[in-house]
């Protein structure tokens, strides 16, 4: 980073000594702290300026951005003719250090593109412009190719508009143009097999990216494209502009003795940061069962971590879009079912129903908050919520029939609400638009049990498990199990999936009710009673008499079983009304 005064001569010759002050009080009040805030320093100062060197080109434009927007707030009293106003250059490039100077091209460019800057005004050249596009929110004016003193070739040049103001026909955004949720799986690398692995490695790719498609909103490079990398040298960042793709997923598959590893990565393509990692050991039994296992774990698991990292980029905008606000929603969903997240979830799906009433990304998440908070607690607004999540998933299919998440969220509305067989047919529905929806086989799994097949619950609780064994929404799954077993009467194995529901989600009141009362009717009568206190204070209005009214089922065979559950809920001291 190159700065300097606009006008300095002038200044000082009009008045010298208060320029100077004013100036000496600019670098240090301003100036110093927001280079050391973003991780620069100075590198020297010039009289009327100064050289500063920083480790990346976002930091050095954040601390820019930063003083020259308050630099404008202070010398706004000022007379026009008499406004302390910088100038700044940023190049990225290599540079020779010395103990009190650096030296090179990289720093002649930037000093070039300091002095093309406009007074107050920032300057960066087409390899900053590069690092900074789609990290910072900011709007840039493209100035072309400039022909620079003493610089060989003419440089690239944008012109960062200070202030927000309204964008001129030449402004461009500094935010990736990529779309959201856009990927590309490259060919997995085949680690020290022979070509009879080849075929099993290319099947892993190229099903994953046809499984990573069936994610809603995804945007995923098509395989004949993806392959055309296979067994080059790979720049991240340039696979992303090539392809104009935010994220990039690498892996490899290694085969040891009976054993195959499956090692996978996603990238930031604008970064290059490593966002998420996972392996895989697989005995060698049937390769293609296997590969399906591997391509559906890897997409249940990805199709979260895709959402939490667009997440993360919407809250660095300034002005989100519906779709920014809806990544941001289903964030607060993933941290778990307490009153507190569905309500910050919901806030963040009708502001985007708000900018966009028609976005079935809004509409959905509405409804899986609604469905969320009906499932969940158990009180007499339980049947509200669901009444209000109905209609939304009725219309979303309307407009998007083969929409597996609506019609996932619509069977476990009817389930809920005393339609077991309908939700059930609305579950298979989305499995077979989606064969790795692993939540439909929970979903089922808990609708088997109110029909009065308990004994099928734990069959589908682990299918589920096998398809995704991290599943962010695995708790569920985990609670019906338990739930199968209070109604079995199988207390040992009730308390052992209660307690798993309760490690894989600590804000998951309903499993703390129903370890409660597996673990009174066990005879941990004290233990009980603690967990019933933690219920408690999750759940506080919870009452033995609401549970009793609020059932999803009227089958005689599951209310007989589950007199047990109430029966053990009063052991351990919940409240009776």
């Amino acid at each position: 980073m190159a700065a300097d005064i606009a006008g300095y001569s002038r200044l000082m010759h009009g008045d010298e000594e208060r320029t100077h002050i004013r100036l000496s009080n600019l670098l240090a009040d301003v100036i110093n702290p927001t280079i050391d805030q973003f991780g620069g320093r100075i590198v020297k100062h010039t009289g009327d300026g100064f050289l500063a060197e920083f480790p990346s080109a976002v930091e050095a434009v954040r601390a820019a951005e930063t003083f020259q927007g308050r630099i404008l707030e202070l010398e706004a009293a000022e007379p026009n003719d008499q406004r302390l106003t910088f100038r700044v250059g940023i190049n990225i490039g290599d540079v020779i250090v010395e103990a009190h100077d650096i030296f090179g091209d990289g720093v002649n460019i930037a000093a070039r593109l300091e002095a093309i800057a406009e007074p107050g005004g920032i300057c960066i050249s087409g390899s900053a412009y590069d690092q900074v596009r789609g990290k910072l929110s900011l709007v840039v004016t493209d100035l072309g190719e400039r022909a620079l003193k003493n610089i060989t070739m003419p440089v690239k040049v944008y012109a960062v508009v200070i202030g927000n103001p309204v964008p001129s026909k030449n402004a461009i955004s500094a935010l990736s143009s990529a779309p959201v949720l856009s990927i590309v799986v490259l060919p997995f690398a085949n680690i020290g097999g022979g070509p009879e692995q080849d075929d099993f490695v290319d099947g892993v790719t190229e099903s994953l990216t046809t499984d990573l498609s069936r994610i809603s909103g995804s945007f995923v490079i098509a395989r004949n494209t993806a392959f055309t990398f296979k067994n080059k040298a790979i720049d991240v960042k340039s696979v992303g502009r090539e392809l104009n793709v935010r994220y990039v997923l690498e892996g490899s598959v290694q085969r040891g003795g009976s054993r195959f590893r499956v090692n996978v990565q996603l990238i930031s393509a604008e970064t290059g940061n490593h966002l998420w990692a996972e392996r895989f050991d697989k005995p060698i039994a049937d390769l293609f069962d296997m590969q399906d296992e591997i391509v559906s774990r890897l997409a249940n698991e990805l199709g979260a971590e895709l959402v939490i990292a667009e997440a993360k980029r919407a809250e660095r905008e300034l002005n989100p879009n519906a779709l920014n606000l809806c990544f941001q929603g289903m964030a607060w969903i993933y941290k778990g079912p307490t009153r507190e997240n569905m309500a910050v979830a919901r806030d963040y799906f009708e502001r985007a129903l708000l900018i966009d009433p028609n976005s079935i990304h809004a509409q959905l998440g509405k409804a899986r908050v609604e469905t969320g908070l009906g499932s969940t607690f158990v009180d007499e607004t339980r049947w509200k919520h669901f009444a209000e999540a109905e209609p939304i998933l009725t219309s979303v299919l309307a407009a998007e029939p083969s929409n597996a998440t609506a019609h996932l969220f619509l069977g476990i509305v009817l389930v809920q609400t005393k339609r077991v067989a309908a939700g059930i047919a609305e579950c298979e529905r989305a499995l077979t638009l989606d064969r790795n929806m692993a939540n439909a086989l929970g979903v089922i799994a808990y609708a088997k049990q109110l029909i009065g097949r308990a004994e099928e619950t734990e069959t589908y609780v682990k299918e589920a498990e096998r398809l995704s064994p991290r599943d962010i929404f695995a708790f569920r799954w985990l609670n019906s199990a338990g739930v199968s077993k209070l109604l079995l009467a199988d207390w040992p194995s009730a308390v052992t999936w209660l307690r798993r529901c309760i490690e894989a989600n600590r804000n998951y009141s309903i499993a703390y009710i129903h370890l409660a009362a597996a673990l009174a009717l066990s005879g941990e009568e004290k233990e009980a009673r603690t967990v019933a206190a933690a219920a408690l204070s999750l759940d506080p209005t919870f009452s033995v008499l609401r549970y009793r009214k609020n059932s999803a089922s009227d089958h005689p065979q599951y209310l007989e079983a589950r007199e047990r559950i109430y029966e053990g809920l009063r052991i351990a001291g919940l409240p009776e009304g």
